[in-house]
């Protein structure tokens, strides 16, 4: 039997109880595990206890998750304090991971929070209004609701003509679940679009930078992705990138 590529997930730093762990929620993995056809390991985000070259070349891939923190405003040159909860050393981590996998010619994929940081990574920048007031059109569900509902949130974005998502999914625009109050501010030099918000927010982007495919989205394809083809198809194009095949 051959062997599965193998994956890298990023982790957070969360606090469990009175202490801090290393966090990677079980969706990420398990719909990156079977719809990628991979096994996964766990990045740690311990920027003082290593490096990541010391890992990526041996893994086939790294993924960046989404998670409830957000990136710190000064690794994208804005002054203002923004508002937290932050994680520095996942923010140190994900450069690191950022430039050793472009570097080891690596597949990187990212998901809400990792879409947001492969940008900042490369220069990019974010804006924290996308849905400040009522007149913009609302990328994370009301105060309130139920965790389920959150993600219940949805609009509709569309693919560009041409794109790797739009000859994946064969259609023009789909709907996608919206659960962010940051997005994609200036798009980092080298990346092109593949989908945008009716409010002509960036959804998703590729690039090839040094030869290897990167891919990011800022809905949530991890989410009930076992009842969703529609997700399942972003964790089959990771699989295919794993391979060396996309």
């Amino acid at each position: 039997m051959s062997a599965r590529p193998v994956l890298g997930i990023i982790a957070c730093n969360r606090t469990v109880g009175v202490e801090t762990a290393q966090a990677v929620m079980n969706r990420y993995a398990t719909a990156a595990m079977r719809y990628a056809d991979c096994a996964a390991l766990i990045i740690p985000s311990l920027p003082d206890f290593m490096r990541a070259d010391e890992v990526v070349g041996r893994l086939d891939g790294v993924l960046l998750t989404g998670t409830p923190s957000n990136v710190e405003p000064a690794r994208y040159g804005d002054a203002d304090a923004g508002e937290g909860p932050f994680d520095p050393d996942r923010d140190r981590m994900m450069i690191e991971l950022v430039a050793a996998v472009i570097a080891a010619q690596r597949p990187l994929f990212g998901i809400c929070r990792g879409f947001q940081e492969i940008n900042v990574a490369l220069g990019g920048t974010l804006r924290r209004d996308t849905s400040a007031t009522e007149a913009l059109l609302r990328h994370h569900a009301p105060d309130g609701v139920s965790f389920d509902a959150m993600f219940d949130h949805r609009h509709k974005v569309e693919l560009v003509e041409g794109g790797l998502l739009a000859a994946a999914y064969e259609t023009p625009s789909l709907e996608v679940n919206s659960v962010h109050f940051q997005g994609i501010g200036e798009l980092a030099g080298g990346l092109a679009v593949e989908a945008r918000a009716p409010d002509g927010l960036v959804e998703a982007y590729s690039a090839r930078p040094n030869g290897a495919p990167l891919l990011a989205v800022q809905w949530h394809p991890e989410w009930a992705t076992d009842a969703d083809a529609q997700s399942q198809t972003y964790f089959h194009l990771l699989g295919r990138a794993l391979r060396g095949e996309l």
